[in-house]
């Protein structure tokens, strides 16, 4: 999930029984958190969650260690300068506890200074060395 550099507001983390960033209905403690914190993620959607949020919190060094080392930019930090507002996970193509490889397509939402925009993308994800990782996405 690479945002395509758009822009993230680097805020604080959220307190362990506040609303998870992503939207799941979890709170942060129990979604994201153990995530950004270092645990593996169960499936790729999960670790699609944690990149959403890392993005709304400014976790850049969560970005670098989930990111495929065969497709990881030398720059993983967010630009500063949007707010995210939104993440919707429109579907899921495998990414399970017991597979390799998944995909999820998703639509994040941020706010700037130009109004509100809408990111559509469908990202890949591999396992390496048993923890997830993100590939690469396509938009649209």
């Amino acid at each position: 999930m690479s945002f395509g550099r758009a822009a993230s507001t680097a805020g604080h983390r959220p307190a362990p029984t506040a609303a998870c960033p992503c939207g799941s209905g979890d709170s942060f403690a129990g979604c994201c958190g153990p995530l950004l914190a270092g645990a593996p993620a169960e499936t790729a959607a999960d670790l699609m969650r944690s990149r959403y949020t890392a993005f709304v919190v400014g976790d850049a060094a969560h970005l670098a260690r989930t990111w495929h080392p065969r497709t990881r930019p030398r720059d993983t930090a967010p630009e500063p300068g949007a707010a995210w507002i939104g993440l919707t996970v429109v579907r899921t193509e495998a990414g399970g506890p017991g597979e390799d490889r998944g995909v999820v397509e998703f639509r994040a939402r941020w706010r700037d200074a130009d109004g509100v925009h809408d990111l559509h993308e469908t990202s890949r994800f591999e396992r390496v060395r048993g923890r997830w990782t993100y590939v690469d996405g396509d938009l649209g």
